[in-house]
């Protein structure tokens, strides 16, 4: 399967452009065949060295005589030393707390957040998916700090993303995490809907590190890995609709006058009974593309982007589209008495959106939202050459596009039928139509000389609540209908709302109430106490800040510090537990909320222990003046 950076489309639709612009468009399709080679085992240099100080365990992969690696990343080490007893207490807290997720109503906001809680969590890795490798340790120092306990799983060969995920989902993880592109995505999410099992599976999140990072663009997740691994601390769950494709059917020429006429009394029917589809199937988070795109993504060689980047899918476009045309398609509607045929004609692409956005700058379905059980398709449509380039530039300039040369449909079950030579393509990686087909109508087709004499109908189903997904505290819905809904899949449950703690939601702070340990506290924080924590302390750069979900209050920082001695920059992550001392940088005691104020490349100066993982349990905490 490969990978297409979703910023390719805005620069094809130039390609295309031009080439409409020179093109009668009244050719027959041109059957094109693409190649889907797999990809090799690749051990990345970072990832070697993130397991030096980690537990290595072995499992065995089918078709592998060892595989994957899984590096054991165990919970942050306690920095200072503590009393049995008080180990026991917190180890018995901390199995106590085993759900996914908690209700919390957020103070100054009136939605209640479905807050993610994880222990247990899986990164599913695709090592040659992007240049965001050197940070793997980065990334798990702030997991560690925040309790997680992480396993690294790399894929290692074609197909074993996705059974890296059903493995995952199966093996009971919290949170199933995928590292790399939409292509990355959509392989674990696929692997976890395989996942067999009566426990509900766990949910999904992102961390971007491909070409193409549309989900984390659509839902405002940074780019930035460390800024997004804080992101995923603290976000909340929300309940999404995939999209699933299966093949209806294969129609092949007939030549008999008999078969002729049923073909074309099946074309002027409006209704008509829908067969049972193929038994494979796939689902998409995205969007999913027959036409141009797809053949782009086809033809596109991992080889050369390997060596030019995104400039061999410019390549691979220049070579494809003089050879495109538009092609035969209709689109129908499923319903409970049969299919009503919407549309059918000439096309070039056809788009189905699960959400809004298509080559993250144009709104292709803007209408789509992910949580209303339905489907949203629009079809660029053939017309006169102007109309199309209309059309495109209306693409462009992110404005609703003319009906005159665009057509928009939704509905929860689409049936699209085209030639079996038009490509496809699942959340921009290439999928192929033998995949789908049983052995018998595979071995039928490749006896076909043109593929664009056989139809194929490609059912689509909009699949409500169908995956509870990570979505940063920061965003704004605006790709849900209605509220995110229950983690588990029941809206507005009568789930128990935790008590409001201090810091939840809210980037500032009210100081708390002193009690004789603050007024010690602050008496102990002379300036003798200040010149030892300048002096002796971590100074730490900061990158980002959270607050961890918990019963307990937990902030994670993530920042960098130099060596004393050599100057060389090291990534650190601090964890503020509530035993900690936060102090101002006038020594006087604050709130630990506090912590939330402190913005990106302040200071911060740190008093604790280092553990192997670059994690420092604070002691105490000086913050910058506000």
């Amino acid at each position: 399967m490969s990978t297409i950076s979703s910023h390719q489309h805005f620069r094809w639709l130039n390609l295309l452009t031009r080439h409409l612009a020179t093109s009668a468009g009244n050719s027959a399709p041109v059957a094109q065949a693409g190649a889907n080679g797999q990809s090799k085992p690749y051990e990345a240099p970072a990832l070697a060295q993130a397991a030096q100080a980690s537990t290595i365990v072995q499992l065995e992969a089918p078709g592998q005589p060892v595989g994957p690696t899984m590096i054991q990343v165990e919970a942050a080490e306690l920095a200072t030393k503590t009393s049995s007893a008080e180990t026991q207490v917190a180890h018995e807290a901390l199995t106590k707390d085993t759900h996914m997720s908690v209700q919390e109503r957020s103070p100054g906001r009136s939605v209640v957040r479905n807050r993610m809680r994880c222990k247990k969590v899986r990164l599913v890795i695709n090592p040659r998916a992007g240049h965001n490798f050197t940070r793997i340790s980065e990334v798990l120092a702030v997991f560690s700090a925040a309790g997680w306990r992480t396993d690294m799983a790399v894929k290692l060969y074609g197909g074993h993303t996705m059974e890296l995920a059903t493995r995952t989902a199966e093996e009971g993880y919290d949170l199933v995490i995928a590292y790399g592109g939409d292509g990355t995505v959509n392989q674990v999410v696929n692997g976890v809907m395989a996942a067999n099992g009566k426990r509900q599976p766990g949910i999904v999140g992102v961390l971007p590190g491909g070409t193409a990072n549309q989900w984390v663009t659509e839902t405002s997740e940074p780019i930035d890995p460390v800024k997004a691994a804080l992101s995923l601390i603290d976000s909340d769950v929300g309940m999404v609709d995939l999209g699933r494709i299966q093949v209806q059917e294969l129609k092949f020429p007939n030549t008999n006058q008999e078969g002729q006429r049923q073909q074309k009394k099946d074309r002027k029917a409006q209704k008509r009974k829908v067969k049972q589809p193929s038994r494979v199937e796939n689902y998409f988070l995205l969007t999913a593309g027959l036409g141009i795109d797809a053949a782009v993504i086809s033809h596109t060689s991992k080889t050369m982007k390997q060596r030019v980047g995104r400039l061999a899918f410019d390549l691979a476009a220049a070579e494809v589209l003089p050879e495109k045309h538009a092609f035969p398609i209709e689109i129908a509607s499923i319903e409970a008495d049969g299919a009503t045929v919407l549309w059918s004609g000439e096309a070039f692409q056809v788009i189905l959106g699960n959400t809004r956005r298509y080559a993250d700058v144009v709104e292709m379905t803007p209408d789509a939202y992910i949580d209303d059980g339905k489907l949203d398709l629009c079809v660029i449509t053939e017309g006169n050459t102007l109309a199309t380039l209309e059309q495109i530039l209306s693409f462009l300039f992110r404005r609703r596009p003319d009906s005159n040369t665009c057509r928009n449909f939704q509905c929860a079950h689409f049936l699209i039928t085209v030639p079996a030579s038009i490509h496809l393509q699942l959340d921009g990686s290439s999928v192929q139509l033998d995949d789908y087909l049983s052995k018998a109508d595979r071995e039928a087709l490749q006896r076909v000389p043109d593929r664009a004499q056989v139809m194929v109908s490609y059912r689509f189903d909009a699949m409500p609540h169908a995956l509870s997904v990570a979505l940063p505290e920061t965003y704004d819905n605006t790709l849900f209908e209605h509220s995110r809904g229950d983690p588990r899949g029941r809206p507005g449950n009568n789930s128990q709302v935790d008590e409001q703690r201090p810091g939840v939601g809210a980037r500032f702070i009210a100081p708390e109430p002193h009690d004789g340990r603050h007024e010690e506290i602050q008496r102990e924080a002379s300036d003798d106490l200040v010149n030892t924590l300048l002096e002796n302390g971590y100074k730490v750069t900061i990158t980002g800040v959270v607050m961890a979900p918990g019963k307990k209050e937990r902030y994670v920082i993530a920042g960098h510090t130099a060596k004393r001695q050599t100057g060389e920059t090291k990534s650190v992550a601090i964890r503020i537990d509530e035993d900690a001392t936060v102090l101002s940088r006038t020594g006087e005691h604050v709130p630990h909320g506090d912590v939330l104020r402190v913005q990106g490349g302040a200071g911060v100066i740190v008093v604790g222990k280092k553990n192997k993982r670059g994690v420092i349990k604070a002691k105490y905490v000086m913050l910058p003046s506000f």
